[in-house]
C-alpha cells in the first residue's frame, strides 16, 4: 500500500525576484507550511483525502498572502470573483463554482455542490445562493480586498496597456491511507479580469482532475493556456495511457505544445502509486510537500525544486 501524502501549491508565476521581499517570503512560507499542516493530520489520523485537500485549500483561502478566497484578485470592476473544484477519484463525483463573492471558502461550497446537488458546477448568484441554503460562512466584500489587491487593482485601471503580472491559484491533492486520491483547486483570478472571467480552476480536466487508476493533479499558472491544453486531464492520460509517473507526466505536460501553448504552467500531482510531482516552466513556485512521517518539504522558488531533484 503507498504512503499516505500530500501535496500544496500556492500558485505559480514568472516574476522579477525583486518583488519577493523576505518578509513577504517568510509569510508565503508559513502560510503553506499551516496548510500542510492542515491536510497531513487528516491523513496520518486516518482521514480522506478528499478533507485532506479540502482543509489543506481552506487554510490557504484564509490567508490573505495567496490569490484565492481572502486574498483573492480584483476584476475590472474593483469586485472579488473566485473560483474552485474539487474531485474524488474513486468515484469521479466533482464539485465546481465560479464568480463566487461572500463565500469566505469557495472550496467548501464546491464541495457542497458535489455532494449535494444534482449538478457539478454552479455559477455566481446561483452558487452564491446555495452557500446560503446551506449554511455556509459567508464575509462582507472588505473581508477580501486586501491593500495589496486593490494596489494592484489600481494599477492595472490606471495602465490600461498594463499585463497582470500574476494569475496564482491554490490547490492541493492527496492519497490517503485506503489509497484514494482527490484534488482540490482554489484561485481568485487575475487582478483586473474582465467580470465574469472563468480560469482554468473549476475545470475538471482543465486545472484539475483526480482519477484512482492514475493519478491526481491541480494546474497553476496561465489559465487560458491551461483550458486550452486541457493539461489536467493530459497529465492523467500520459500516466494512464503512456504508463510515465507523475514526474515524467508533468515534465511532458509542461512542453506540449509550446509553441501554440506559450504561458506560466505549473504542477503539482500525485499518482496510484505514491508518487509526488511538482514540475513549473516559472522562476516561482510556491509548493509543500509531506510524504507519510517524513519530513515536510516547502519551497517558494524553483532552484529549490531543481535541487530535490
Amino acid at each position: 500500500m503507498p504512503t499516505y501524502s500530500i501535496v500544496l501549491h500556492g500558485g505559480a508565476v514568472t516574476m522579477d525576484p525583486s518583488k519577493m521581499t523576505p518578509d513577504l517570503e517568510a509569510s508565503i512560507r508559513e502560510g503553506l507550511q499551516q496548510a500542510l499542516q492542515a491536510g497531513w493530520e487528516v491523513l496520518h489520523g486516518g482521514g480522506s483525502a478528499l478533507d485532506a485537500v479540502e482543509a489543506a485549500v481552506r487554510s490557504l483561502e484564509n490567508n490573505e498572502h495567496f490569490n484565492a478566497g481572502r486574498g483573492s484578485s480584483l476584476n475590472k470592476q474593483g469586485e472579488v470573483e473566485m473560483d474552485a473544484s474539487i474531485m474524488d477519484g474513486r468515484t469521479l463525483r466533482a464539485g465546481a463554482v465560479n464568480s463566487v463573492r461572500y463565500v469566505k471558502n469557495p472550496i467548501t461550497l464546491a464541495r457542497t455542490v458535489m455532494e449535494k446537488c444534482k449538478h457539478v458546477f454552479l455559477a455566481s448568484e446561483g452558487a452564491v445562493e446555495y452557500a446560503l441554503q446551506h449554511g455556509l460562512e459567508m464575509e462582507a466584500v472588505h473581508y477580501f480586498e486586501t491593500e495589496k489587491a486593490r494596489q494592484e487593482w489600481l494599477e492595472i485601471i490606471q495602465q490600461e496597456e498594463k499585463e497582470p503580472q500574476e494569475h496564482d491559484t491554490v490547490g492541493a491533492v492527496a492519497l490517503d491511507q485506503d489509497g484514494n486520491l482527490a484534488v482540490a483547486t482554489s484561485t481568485g483570478g487575475i487582478e483586473g479580469q474582465l467580470k465574469g472571467r472563468v480560469g482554468d480552476s473549476p475545470i475538471v480536466g482543465g486545472g484539475s482532475y483526480a482519477a484512482n487508476e492514475a493519478c491526481a493533479v491541480s494546474c497553476t499558472g496561465d489559465g487560458e493556456v491551461i483550458m486550452r491544453g486541457a493539461l489536467a486531464h493530459e497529465v492523467y492520460a500520459l500516466v494512464k495511457y503512456k504508463g510515465l509517473t507523475a514526474s515524467e507526466a508533468c515534465r511532458e505536460a509542461v512542453k506540449l505544445r509550446d509553441e501554440d501553448l506559450k504561458g506560466d504552467k505549473g504542477f503539482i500531482a500525485i499518482d496510484k502509486d505514491g508518487n509526488v510531482a511538482i514540475e513549473t516552466n516559472t522562476n516561482i513556485m510556491r509548493c509543500a510537500y509531506r510524504i507519510g512521517e517524513a519530513e515536510p518539504f516547502v519551497a517558494v522558488w524553483r532552484e529549490e525544486l531543481d535541487k530535490q531533484a
